[in-house]
């Protein structure tokens, strides 16, 4: 494309220092988008008006939003797999046109969202009661991957605020790892008389799942018996049979389909089920409510104006051009704490490729390295090595109104307590930007051998994010802006962001080790088939 070539050119240009460009008040207004309350800064970027008008040029000859109206017309873009990738369908409104194969998919997803809806509130009234009578309390949602990650951070971005209201007393618990520890502690304090188990898997073969499922089963039939699986079991899947045979009823199935990709699924039954069991389905319609209207954003927005198109070419930028191959998430809200987590599975897992769409090799790398940690946790772990080290672009996120406020001003406090944490919100970017140079030690009286130690380079990139605030619709709109964030650079790279062969390897290999441990430990069979390393290590872990 002739726009890469042009952007490689201006890659290696000198560009002056962010504290001379934060001086141009033209540049940094320019700099600057907003969409229903969420305001996005990104004048901190390594960036000028030029970088900016190659960058669309870019985005319009690799035809991204062009992509993305084939995406929601239901067009099979996940070609390596034959799918179509409509995730954008789950939080449609009804009559909006979104089909796969000429057939409708909203209609059979709001029958699911009714489905959903009348079990959950049947729950939480408590008309449908555990094997006892009592009423069922506590939820233990089990899935792992994509069956997780999103309802957690969900799940945790609405546990402090309105929504919360409606999970008093309620459990949400989330069975993710296949290590029995984690069994012990989603049971932990539970009773199986007034829990009900999700288990959330589309096809219900997933090893972990499934054995961690198994086990939550006896859990619950070894106090209650078999004929309470029924009333304590129910199932997201798209596999009837397997979720009858395991002796779940099917009428409480709730399903979700093949053009629903894992990482992508919150917004199905694998996240609204478990969420809606917790805080009641209104919350999470809001939720649903805030993703569909960035979808509609990203469809219709002008390209100046489109905040996730903005967001992925920044990505591209900073990650392609300027080869920084990770980046950071620092949300200044603690109920945040599992968004970074979530989104570096949407990502890695979308993103982290070395083909082309067409299988070719390509001569660039894809992807970056996201993780992150609420703010103002991760200032004292990891910005030592943002500030001296690495550079690592970041995105700051951050919301006006406190979920949790407390002031305690009139009893001595300088400020209240978000004031205070969001001073370092505002503060953070400027550091990073501006940096701090020997001549300004110099002045405030540093003594000569650490002036070199407490120099900071500044002109390291950073978004800033600014939300009204964390509620159920906010956050509906922040997980389809990284999600679109992702997509917007995949479609740049020309690569296939909705398949995921790198996970299956490894799933391969620990088939053929489960077979192993099964025969040597029931029959004593000799360890083999394997390379000396594993051999060792296998010996070490059986021996008795």
């Amino acid at each position: 494309m002739k726009s890469w070539k042009a952007l490689q050119a201006h890659a290696a240009e000198s560009m002056p220092h962010l504290r001379h460009l934060m001086e141009d008040e033209k540049r940094v207004n320019s700099l600057q988008a907003s969409f229903e309350g969420i305001y996005m800064d990104y004048s901190r970027q390594n960036i000028t008006a030029k970088t900016m008008e190659l960058l669309m040029d870019l985005a319009q000859e690799a035809r991204v939003l062009d992509r993305f109206k084939e995406m929601a017309q239901g067009k099979k873009i996940n070609s390596t797999e034959g799918r179509a990738v409509m995730h954008m369908a789950l939080r449609a409104d009804k009559g909006d046109p979104f089909a796969v194969d000429g057939k409708d998919v909203v209609g059979p997803v709001h029958e699911v969202l009714g489905k959903i809806k009348a079990f959950s509130d049947k729950v939480r009234s408590g008309t449908h009661k555990g094997a006892t009578g009592k009423p069922l309390t506590n939820v233990v949602a089990v899935g792992i991957g994509g069956s997780y990650l999103g309802a957690e951070f969900v799940a945790e971005a609405l546990s402090t605020g309105p929504a919360a209201d409606g999970a008093k007393g309620r459990t949400l618990r989330f069975l993710a790892n296949v290590d029995p520890v984690a069994v012990e502690r989603a049971l932990r304090g539970l009773d199986p008389e007034t829990t009900l188990v999700v288990v959330i898997s589309k096809t219900f073969t997933t090893a972990e799942t499934m054995l961690n499922a198994r086990t939550l089963r006896k859990w619950i039939v070894d106090k209650l018996g078999e004929k309470a699986v029924p009333l304590h079991m129910i199932a997201c899947s798209a596999t009837p049979e397997k979720v009858k045979a395991f002796g779940i009823d099917v009428n409480n199935m709730f399903t979700f389909w093949n053009w629903v990709g894992g990482r992508y699924s919150v917004s199905s039954a694998v996240g609204v089920m478990p969420l809606s069991l917790h805080y009641g389905f209104e919350a999470i319609q809001q939720f649903l409510k805030g993703a569909r209207s960035v979808d509609r954003h990203l469809l219709t927005a002008p390209p100046r104006k489109n905040l996730p198109l903005l967001m992925g070419l920044l990505g591209v930028w900073n990650s392609t051009f300027k080869g920084h191959a990770t980046r950071a998430i620092a949300c200044y809200a603690q109920s945040m704490l599992k968004f970074a987590p979530h989104i570096q599975q949407v990502d890695m897992e979308s993103n982290g490729k070395s083909v082309a769409i067409d299988g070719t090799k390509l001569p660039f790398e894809t992807g970056e390295i996201n993780f992150g940690e609420p703010g103002t946790n991760g200032q004292h772990s990891f910005y030592q090595l943002f500030h001296q080290g690495r550079v690592v672009p970041m995105d700051f996120i951050g919301f006006v109104k406190s979920a949790f406020p407390i002031d305690n001003t009139k009893t001595g406090e300088v400020v209240n307590n978000h004031d205070e944490l969001m001073s370092n919100f505002f503060a953070q970017p400027d550091a990073l930007a501006y940096g701090k140079g020997p001549e300004e030690l110099k002045k405030e009286g540093t003594p000569e051998p650490l002036i070199s130690h407490k120099t900071f380079s500044g002109n390291r990139p950073s978004t800033v994010i600014m939300v009204d605030e964390c509620n159920p619709y906010t956050i509906g709109q922040l997980l389809a802006l990284y999600e679109h964030r992702t997509g917007v650079q995949g479609f740049i790279w020309g690569i296939n962001s909705f398949d995921q062969f790198g996970v299956e390897l490894g799933k391969v290999l620990g088939k053929k080790v489960r077979k192993q441990l099964s025969e040597s430990r029931k029959s004593g069979a000799a360890i083999s088939g394997f390379n000396s390393s594993t051999t060792r290590l296998l010996k070490m872990f059986l021996k008795p």
